[in-house]
This record gives C-alpha cells, structure tokens and sequence, in this order.
C-alpha cells in the first residue's frame, strides 16, 4: 500500500466503509486519502459504494480467501481492543453529509449564476473563470457545482401521435453514405430519404445524390409505388423543395410537389418551424438506417447502395419488433396495407414551371416560343407550366386556366383567334411612330410588316429599332429601303442584309448628305479667308 496507516486509523476506515460511506466522506472525517482508504477496504473486503449512490448502502462482495467479516482487532499503542466498536457508535450519530466536500468553485457562486442564466454552459463559464478571475480548479469542479445548482434535469414531455391505418405518413431527408460518383470518379456524400407511415412504421429509405423540386417529389412517388398505396396527409418539413413560405396556418406549398401529391390523392400538411417532434417517426427512422445498416459504409455505385440498404430493410428493419408498438413492424403493416389509397393508372407528368410577363404582342415567351394570353393581360404576370406536349397559362391569383396551348417552334407563334386584338393597342402605335421618325423607309417597312403579320411582327420591328443602335441608322435605312425595293417585308431580310453589308462602304445615297456637309464647311472656310486681309489693312 502507498500509506501506511495506524491501527486506530485502519479500523476507523474499515467501520466508515462498512456503513455505507463514501471514500469522500472518509476523508473528509478521517483525514486518509480516498486511494489509501479505498486500498484498505478492498484488503478488508469491503465493499466501496460508487458514486451517486448516497444513502445507500453497497453490498460488500467478499474477496478471494478473505472473509467478509473485518479482522479481529489487535492490541495497539495505547489503544484497546474495543476501540472500533466505540467508534462505530460514534460514527452512527453522525449527521450524514453530502458527498461534495467545500468546491474551490464556491467562491465564485454569483459569476457562476450570472453565466447560467445568461445561458452559457460549464465549459465556457470555465474558460471566462480562469481568464479573466484566475480560477486556481479544474474543469471537473465547475461543471460538478453547475450540476448541482441546476439539479437534476428533468426531460420535456413528449406527446404520442397515434394515428389510423393508411391516414399519415411522414418524410424527412437525413445524410446517406459515402458512394463513388460516376461523373467524378470520387467518393461523396449521399443524401437518404425516408418516409415513414404513421400506424405501422414501414420505412421506404431512397438514396440520392441530389436534391431538386422534381427529385423530392419523384422520391416521394417512388416511395407511394413500393408501398403499394398512397397516404391520406404526408408531414413533410418547411424545406425548400416542398415548402416555399412556411407558415402553421397557410403554407405555400412548391406547386409541383402540390400536385405531385394531388395526384395520389395525399396533401401536405408540414409541420411548425423549429418543432421536429412533429415528425419524430420518420426522425427516428432515418438514425435507425445512419446507426445500424450504414454506419462506415462505402459503396461504389448508387445501385449497389440501394440494394444492400433493400436487403436490409427487408430482412432486419420490417422483422424488427417495434420498440413502442411492441409488434413486428412487417405484421403491422399488412395490417394497413388495405387501408392505403390506391395508385392512379398512370404515374404524374411532371413540368416545368415559372411567372412571365404578358408582353405588348399579347404573348408570353417559353423557351424561345411565344403564346398569347387572353385579352387584358398585357404587362401583367401569369403563372406558366410546360411540358414536352402543352404550355398552360394560370392566373397567379386563383390558379384557374387561362389558356392551353400545343408546344411550339422556337420562334414562332401560338394565337387563338379570340386573343387576337379588335383595334391595334396603344403601346404599338407609339412603337410605329417611333420607327417613322427614325427614317422614312424604316416607318414604311414597319407598317407593312404590322398590317401583314399583325400582332407578332411587334417583337421583329422592335429588333429592327435594335439595329439601329448596331449597325446606325442610316445603314438600317438602307437595309429596309433595299427590302421595300425587293417587296422582302421581313425582318429576317433586314437582318442578313446587315449582316452581309456591314463591312461595305457606304451607298451613295448615304454619302450624298455628307458631301454637302463638307461642300458648307469649305464655302464657309473660303469666305473667312477672303476676309482676313481686309481686316489687316484696317487695322
């Protein structure tokens, strides 16, 4: 033993250890550090009561060879042999004291206080206590008196969402495992999809390397086809693929996620900002897959991620017996199997989707495509989706139809008869007499291009207008009088003629003008020429 102690010391000890003391309050009455104390009840086969464990007594496990019994006592130095049963009687009428002796933090009660209720934790109360007050303890003193003047911690209520067959699922993203990337040939970080259903727990888990608005909602309806059926409500977070303005009340829901789920039948309903509990089933889930199947993995293709994550759901999470429900999570399912809704015939259409601006010819522009709006909506913005098959105009406002249109050519047109204006509109006459004041032939050819074309020749006049900035005005004037002369009403004529022509030097009757011009400055020169001596003799 590292000390050796006396034999009033020993039994004193040994008795303290014997009721149920701890190594610190043996210190703290008898003086023996708690190393030694503990050295000489184990020899003794006593046993040490661990801490946090006050008031109890520890049953003493006996050593080997050694009876539990302490050794009978010895005569010593002025001691007699009834010494420990004296002390024990002592021992017993003491008050029974905590097990913290005085804490080195003790002198430093109100900064610590101030730091608690300003929020910090014990680490940085620490840290301020020794650089700026010279705090002399350890770390382990602080954060036992912060344990101690919070006391025990008490955990938050938790209410149990109990929900029927085939009513609710929820949804979550979490982070998947480590999958070599084909396009890059590296290792990276996948991202995992779980949903979750609300009565028996079945999970489908999808991996994906990316996340979009078309991908969340495509997880979604992979999900919906490998149940089999679809829920009534899914309880998905305020994330942006979903979720455009989170709100309790009223959230605006991503319109193609919308309809995604309005396909199957199911809507959204994402729970408050700040509040996961809402959704703690699919939570839960998703560190059920990150702790178990997929915890160190490394895959080296997507395909063979979701594979082995398949297997595993099929052979370990849908046999497990559920630790809430109590039941195996496959039996309950079958059990809601009947209740989900069934899968529509064909799976959803997906689109593209934005907000244009109706524009002076009454169309608006997609993907380099132009189709008219009904009337009324010019310099307004309408919602627009478009597929490989239709474009659809919506009123922002109420979501109705306004117009359903074939997909078109880049550059061309698409006009209903019924959109096609009465009388031409203000903006476009203002635009014809801009043209006519840029020059006479680029008015004319303007003219001709609006009676002929109608309502589509706005945007090419507007580009002959352009050209003028380009090319100038009186190249352009040339290019449209060549075009007057050809009978080419066409802005695509005007346009290659520029394009050929703007290299050459300048027609004759671009150049007239500018020989007057110079004829005037050198009429002008002479006259003041001839002046200038008669002045002199003047002078």
């Amino acid at each position: 033993m590292s000390n050796v102690l006396s034999e009033e010391k020993k039994k004193q000890v040994i008795v303290l250890g014997q009721l149920g003391w701890s190594l610190r309050q043996i210190q703290k009455h008898t003086g023996v550090r708690r190393e030694t104390a503990g050295e000489y009840l184990k020899a003794a086969g006593v046993g040490i009561r661990p801490p946090g464990s006050w008031g109890k007594k520890a049953p003493a496990k006996p050593a080997n060879e050694v009876t539990t019994d302490p050794p009978e006592p010895k005569a010593a130095n002025g001691v007699t042999t009834d010494s420990a049963a004296v002390f024990a009687a002592e021992a017993a009428t003491l008050p029974m004291v905590p097990d913290t002796a005085a804490s080195v933090s003790e002198p430093y009660r109100e900064l610590i206080l101030n730091g608690l209720a300003r929020g910090r934790n014990a680490m940085s109360i620490f840290q301020e206590m020794v650089d700026r007050h010279g705090f002399p303890g350890a770390y382990e003193s602080v954060k036992r008196f912060v344990r101690k003047l919070r006391g025990p911690a008490s955990p938050d209520p938790r209410a149990v969402i109990i929900t029927e067959p085939g009513q609710e699922a929820q949804v979550d993203y979490g982070t998947g495992p480590t999958i070599r990337d084909p396009n890059s040939g590296k290792y990276r970080r996948s991202r995992l999809f779980v949903l979750t259903l609300g009565y028996s727990r079945k999970c489908v888990r999808l991996l994906t390397f990316q996340s979009s608005t078309r991908i969340w909602a495509e997880l979604h309806e992979r999900a919906f086809r490998k149940l089999g059926g679809a829920v009534k409500i899914v309880v998905p977070d305020n994330l942006g693929e979903g979720v455009l303005k989170p709100d309790i009340y009223d959230a605006t829901l991503n319109p193609l996620y919308r309809d995604v789920l309005a396909h199957y039948g199911a809507v959204a309903m994402p729970c408050r900002v700040g509040d996961p509990d809402r959704k703690g089933k699919v939570e839960s889930g998703v560190g059920h897959a990150q702790k178990t199947p997929l915890k160190g993995q490394r895959f080296e293709s997507m395909e063979e991620a979701q594979a082995y994550l398949d297997q595993w759901e099929e052979r370990w999470a849908d046999t497990r017996i559920h630790g809430t429900t109590k039941r195996q999570v496959a039996a309950m399912f079958a059990e809601e199997k009947p209740s989900l809704l069934p899968l529509p015939l064909e799976p959803f259409r997906y689109y593209q989707y934005g907000e244009r601006t109706v524009h002076l010819d009454g169309c608006v522009e997609v993907e380099a495509a132009y189709y008219s709006a009904p009337p009324g909506w010019i310099s307004r913005k309408v919602q627009v989706q478009w597929d490989g098959r239709h474009v659809r105009l919506l009123d922002p406002r109420s979501g109705q139809l306004l117009r359903e249109h074939l997909r078109g050519e880049r550059g061309r047109h698409r006009i209903k008869e019924e959109d096609r204006p009465q009388r031409t509109p203000i903006g476009v006459v203002q635009l014809l007499a801009r043209m006519a004041t840029a020059g006479e032939s680029i008015g004319k050819l303007s003219k001709l291009m609006h009676a002929q074309q109608g309502e589509p020749a706005v945007r090419r006049i507007q580009g002959i207008l352009s050209f003028t900035k380009k090319y100038g005005i009186a190249r352009v004037e040339d290019a449209c009088g060549a075009a007057l002369e050809m009978e080419a009403i066409d802005y695509r004529f005007v346009r290659r003629y520029l394009e050929r022509n703007s290299q050459l030097p300048l027609s004759l009757k671009q150049v007239d003008p500018l020989i007057r011009q110079l004829n005037l400055y050198r009429d002008l020169i002479e006259e003041r020429t001839k002046d200038k001596p008669k002045e002199e003799k003047q002078s």
